[in-house]
């Protein structure tokens, strides 16, 4: 991570048996389209025994920037387009500002 950014770490709980389709969707439209939005991609795990995946994300700014571009990205029609006919499979979520302990 770079200074002058924020990062937001995202914590899924995938409905069961869903997390190889999630997976899919995730890597092929919700991540490009999120990077062509101006997000960075700072990692991505998953936790498998418990159906979790966890990310982390990244923008440029102090928080408030940030969560005015995520404001911004969630009403885009890129946002819009990347969860069209997608069924529900975040069974719940986490999201919170990260700082860094070093």
């Amino acid at each position: 991570m770079s200074e002058g950014r924020t990062v937001q770490l995202r914590r899924y709980r995938i409905v069961d048996g869903e997390l190889e389709a999630f997976l899919h969707w995730w890597r092929g439209r919700l991540l490009p389209a999120r990077q062509a939005y101006g997000f960075t991609l700072e990692s991505a795990f998953v936790v498998p025994e418990t159906d979790e995946f966890v990310w982390a994300v990244s923008a440029e700014g102090d928080a408030a920037a940030f969560a005015r571009l995520d404001a911004a990205w969630v009403a885009s029609p890129e946002r819009a387009a990347a969860f069209e006919g997608v069924p529900q499979r975040v069974a719940s979520m986490d999201l919170r500002i990260a700082v860094p302990a070093i």
